[in-house]
């Protein structure tokens, strides 16, 4: 499993454990669909990894924000993906997600379906080759000590 960034994991250590467990399991279950996912870090509203396909934001195919009493495997341009089991759900232009309460939440075929179709669509619409791999892009501003 890859490590978790030091400043994500400053933050994410003061959720609960419940979450934490969640979250470590989700993105497990991400990596393992797309290994060569980069993770952009974020701490704005929510504690957020996103996972894209290059170094850009807008190649993200899905992504975990982490809120104070809940999580969600959100997609950037959900509401373009296939979902015969109505599993998304919100009220946005493009970003849907579902609610993440336990494993089988996300651990299921229909919800890898959709991760996988929300990759190849990113993919579909990448402008351009990414030269990053696999990598971890922190956008979290240092906490102060």
């Amino acid at each position: 499993m890859r490590e978790i960034h030091p400043d994500f994991l400053h933050y994410l250590k003061y959720k609960d454990q419940e979450l934490i467990d969640l979250y470590l399991d989700l993105r497990e279950f991400i990596l393992s669909i797309h290994p060569q996912s980069n993770e952009l870090l974020y701490h704005t509203h929510a504690l957020t990894s996103l996972y894209t396909i290059s170094e850009k934001m807008s190649d993200a195919f899905c992504m975990i924000p982490i809120y104070a009493n809940h999580l969600n495997l959100g997609f950037n341009k959900g509401t373009l993906l296939p979902d015969s089991n109505n599993l998304l759900q919100g009220t946005g232009k493009l970003i849907r997600h579902i609610p993440i309460k336990k494993t089988e939440d996300y651990r299921n075929s229909t919800a890898e379906e959709l991760i996988t179709s929300a990759i190849d669509l990113a993919m579909n619409d990448m402008d351009k080759e990414s030269k990053a791999f696999g990598t971890v892009i922190s956008k979290i501003k240092k906490a102060s000590t």
